[in-house]
């Protein structure tokens, strides 16, 4: 995965409060049993906290501090990103939006940006308080998408992925699929509270993992909007095969047979390992979100 040396990162699509205190006190998600229950049912891949129940009634502004000065100052270049974890997420966010903003318009719609809020510990968003513990997730009432960066780490450590900087690409490219669902009206299906291998949870799941796929088709074709050369210039299988494993680490069914030793399908929210890596594969397949209709 190598993005362009000499293009232009735009910082303005990400918000780094890293280390920022959050005001409004601590969060209700959290650790003990709090967090267990985000873990497992969030499985890093949800919606938003407000899903889980376990949101504060706080929906303070995001607060903002020297983090994000140090961003702007670092991310700078394609070369900054082939360097840097956090640019990485830069140049990810940058180039997942610049294929949506040009594919919007072919399809009769209009894509509104969504900007990505790095944080550690907890942050405050409109769906409520969260902890680091409920993992990378899409707030549909502020449109950002919130991610910790020692989710990595855990994926790796904890869900036995292999990593990688696509399986990190892959993450944000799943979670701007549901940004892009809730542009089309399709996230709320999500939301009638109800599990289980057939439910609407999963089938939301399923398509931002092939949305997902769908922009990595595209990725090295899509022209910077900056400099009107595509931002990611090189994904080889292997990127691929990164994002197929992170994929199936966080499958509900590998998930349960580690943290209870068995299977329960009626309880899943984000499908099986096999499903997500089938429906991400679609997308890449085909780069057609079309093709993305986990709801047929």
């Amino acid at each position: 995965m190598q993005f362009d040396d000499d293009a232009d990162l735009d910082t303005s699509e990400v918000k780094d409060v890293r280390g920022s205190r959050v005001p409004g006190g601590k969060a209700t998600i959290g650790g003990g049993i709090a967090g267990l229950i985000a873990l497992i049912l969030g499985l890093l891949f949800g919606v938003g906290p407000e899903q889980l129940g376990l949101s504060s009634g706080d929906t303070g502004p995001v607060p903002t501090s020297s983090p994000q000065a140090a961003i702007e100052q670092a991310c700078r270049r394609g070369s900054d990103a082939n360097s840097r974890e956090d640019c990485r997420i830069v140049a990810v966010v940058n180039s997942v939006q610049d294929y949506w903003r040009a594919e919007f318009p072919r399809r009769q719609g209009r894509y509104s940006d969504a900007r990505t809020v790095l944080f550690s510990g907890q942050v405050n968003t409109a769906c409520g308080a969260a902890s680091s513990a409920v993992g990378p997730f899409y707030c549909p009432a502020d449109r950002q998408v919130y991610l910790d960066l020692g989710f990595f780490d855990e994926l790796r450590t904890k869900f036995g992925s292999s990593g990688g900087p696509f399986a990190q690409a892959y993450v944000v490219a799943h979670e701007y699929g549901h940004h892009v669902q809730n542009l089309m009206g399709t996230l709320q299906r999500a939301q009638d509270g109800r599990q289980g291998a057939t439910s609407n949870a999963v089938r939301v799941e399923l398509q931002a993992d092939c949305y997902a796929g769908v922009w990595a088709h595209h990725a090295t074709t899509t022209p910077d909007e900056r400099t009107g050369r595509p931002l990611l210039t090189n994904l080889t299988d292997a990127d691929i095969g990164e994002g197929l494993d992170a994929a199936a680490a966080v499958g509900d069914d590998r998930i349960q047979e580690r943290l209870q030793g068995r299977v329960t399908p009626e309880t899943w929210t984000h499908g099986s390992a096999a499903q997500r890596q089938q429906w991400f594969h679609t997308g890449y397949r085909t780069g057609d979100m079309a093709r993305c209709n986990t709801f047929g």
